[in-house]
């Protein structure tokens, strides 16, 4: 078995796996540890910015990766003018840079602050380390071998869906340069570890509340006892101050 078939099948299948099992063996034995643990209270600024700036980038280069696999014809139709390809580049590129850049606000957040760091664990920084190595080597890949949204349906969707249907073709990656053989493996690598860090809590999206019924909210008080207003006391008056007496020194007055 050479290092090919290790990376790009054995490996895929082992995250995968894990990315399954562990998810649900961890939701129904653990369920409350699913959900993000949030660190806003501790500091919210660049919690702000950061979170913002990863979640959107993440989320819109994740979209368009999705795009490629489940439209492969329509990307490759849209790529066919010179300017739409273009436009195509330059927005992943922009979206990537944004993403970095709130990827390195929060993995510095967790540094820098104290209090941070007593919340956060080992998994925290290597999901935060894998999430930073993606993009700079998506960027890598970008700059260094232009135009992926043109032969990314070519190869890579080929080869993920022959994964997907057990039928593996990892000689479709072994001829690709190493940036591109680097930023594949660290995305099998962020599966491998996502049931196990709080990227989980991407799969709890409640859709329950699509179908449960309405749920009615009761605000309940107390009733406080009520109490006897005592009797109002009268204020006594203000002493009034005693006047002098006007004393008479004797005399008349008048003509003799």
């Amino acid at each position: 078995m050479n290092w090919n078939t290790l990376l790009f099948l054995v490996f895929p299948y082992v995250a995968l796996a894990l990315a399954v099992v562990v998810s649900i063996l961890r939701m129904r034995g653990r369920p409350f540890s699913v959900s993000a643990q949030s660190s806003q209270l501790l500091e919210s600024r660049k919690l702000y910015f950061g979170s913002t700036a990863m979640h959107w980038g993440l989320v819109l280069i994740l979209g368009a990766h999705l795009l490629a696999v489940l439209l492969p014809k329509g990307l490759l139709l849209w790529s066919a003018v010179p300017l739409r390809l273009y436009l195509l580049e330059i927005t992943g590129l922009a979206l990537a840079l944004w993403a970095g850049v709130g990827v390195w606000i929060l993995l510095a957040r967790r540094l820098s602050e104290a209090r941070i760091r007593v919340v956060s664990t080992p998994m925290d920084y290597v999901v935060l380390l894998l999430l930073l190595v993606s993009i700079i080597t998506g960027i890598i890949t970008a700059s260094a071998y232009r135009f992926g949204s043109y032969w990314f349906p070519a190869v890579f969707t080929p080869y993920l869906w022959s994964l997907f249907t057990l039928q593996p073709r990892p000689e479709l990656v072994a001829d690709l340069p190493f940036w591109i053989q680097f930023h594949v493996f660290n995305f099998w690598l962020l599966v491998a570890v996502f049931p196990f860090s709080r990227l989980i809590h991407i799969v709890t999206v409640p859709l329950g509340y699509l179908w449960r019924p309405w749920q009615i909210v009761i605000w309940l008080r107390r009733k406080r006892p009520l109490r006897a207003t005592p009797p109002a006391v009268p204020h006594p008056a203000p002493a009034s101050k005693p006047q002098p007496a006007l004393q008479d020194k004797g005399g008349s007055y008048g003509s003799d």
